[in-house]
């Protein structure tokens, strides 16, 4: 009984459910339910915190409902976590694989499954969790989608493994789909885009709206954002310098020259960063701190933190939360929807893509690969335009 000491153990009614005493005097209840595994072993289940006996009864009706069901091996994996998922099933199928299938797979698993929802409950994982906080999480992030539904597939195959040796029921990221579809659909129309920024500035702190603002603006990417030092913003020329990126791993210089870059910004950009720069001074006094040049430009005011990985993408669930309570409906993006956004703008206001690629700081052959369905669609409307204006001088001819 994790937690409880040598506490002692009361009987109820039901003889195999217990109340118990915390030190501060709270009563609980737990359950303790003994039974037989596929292979004839004698074992027990317990679990120990409910808040009423209830509660226990009703965790130990479904206990009993899996051994009499002879699905005790559901019992003995509740707890597993995805890490130890995935460490259990590399280890029964890795014999089998090429030693460069084992590598990669091996690769996929240490490096981006598990730092992301190693932790969390394979019985508990729920379908729209594991979007959220691993599917979308990776294409926030600038992973191709070819690459994450490279990592879907590891996920997928372990989750069957589960099923396979009757750890779990089914498969419920079976359909979970990735597709360049997905990623070209992650931007918002100007109308929505405004729609979004108005309801940022309602309902979200200085700090938030500013760094929304920021990447609605500029098409920076989140980390570029994270980066930002004041004194990479000139106040004068309305320009910011972007140098590095930073996330979970820490401050760095981007990985191609063409990132690093320089953005110039309008003047409300510019008024938006230089109010939050004043609030900034006055909240870091009340912690004693001066603010320094080399500071970082995004913080929590309230805690004096840098502003984390996953910060952007907490805040764009309260928003689409507060969009669907006022019953207004506009397309669901991730944080990096901002900077498609961006630059799907951009194209339909016949901006060259070679100023578009240096100002986002790509290459011209990415922006025509990944953005190429909106410059087709801006030809198709090209099209329509030009033969619409001759066929009215068609009609007038003689």
């Amino acid at each position: 009984m994790k937690g409880m000491g040598i506490m002692k153990l009361n009987k109820t009614k039901e003889k195999e459910v217990f109340y118990y005493f915390l030190k501060n005097g709270e009563k609980r209840f737990m359950y303790r339910h003994r039974y037989y595994d596929a292979t004839g072993k004698r074992k027990e289940k317990k679990k120990s915190g409910f808040k009423t006996e209830k509660q226990a009864l009703r965790g130990l009706l479904e206990v009993k409902a899996l051994t009499i069901n002879s699905q005790s091996n559901k019992l003995e994996y509740e707890d597993m976590t995805v890490q130890q998922l995935m460490e259990l099933w590399f280890e029964h199928q890795k014999r089998t694989w090429k030693p460069s299938t084992k590598t990669n797979t091996k690769t996929v698993v240490e490096k981006h499954i598990i730092p992301l929802i190693g932790n969390k409950k394979v019985s508990k994982l729920s379908r729209s969790v594991y979007i959220d906080d691993f599917i979308n999480v990776k294409l926030d992030k600038g992973k191709s989608p070819y690459s994450v539904q490279r990592y879907h597939s590891v996920f997928r195959s372990a989750v069957n493994f589960a099923v396979e040796e009757e750890m779990l029921d089914r498969n419920r990221f079976s359909s979970v789909r990735i597709t360049k579809d997905d990623v070209l659909d992650n931007f918002l129309e100007p109308d929505e885009l405004q729609i979004f920024l108005d309801k940022v500035k309602e309902i979200g702190d200085i700090t938030q709206y500013t760094l929304t603002y920021l990447l609605a603006y500029t098409g920076m990417r989140k980390g570029e954002a994270h980066a930002l030092k004041w004194r990479d913003i000139d106040f004068d020329s309305n320009t910011i310098f972007v140098k590095g990126t930073r996330d979970h791993h820490g401050y760095r210089v981007p990985k191609t020259v063409r990132s690093m870059r320089n953005v110039e910004v309008d003047v409300k950009v510019i008024e938006l960063l230089r109010k939050y720069k004043t609030e900034s001074k006055k909240e870091l006094l009340m912690f004693g701190v001066p603010l320094k040049e080399t500071d970082f430009v995004f913080i929590n005011l309230k805690n004096n933190v840098m502003v984390h990985d996953m910060y952007e993408l907490e805040f764009f669930k309260k928003i689409y939360k507060s969009l669907e309570v006022d019953e207004v409906s506009i397309k669901r993006i991730t944080p990096h929807g901002l900077r498609h956004t961006h630059i799907s703008i951009l194209i339909n206001m016949n901006i060259p893509p070679t100023d578009i690629a240096q100002r986002v700081g790509n290459s011209l052959e990415m922006i025509y690969n990944v953005y190429a369905h909106h410059f087709s669609k801006k030809e198709k409307s090209t099209v329509a335009a030009f033969s619409n204006s001759l066929s009215g001088a068609d009609s007038g001819a003689t």
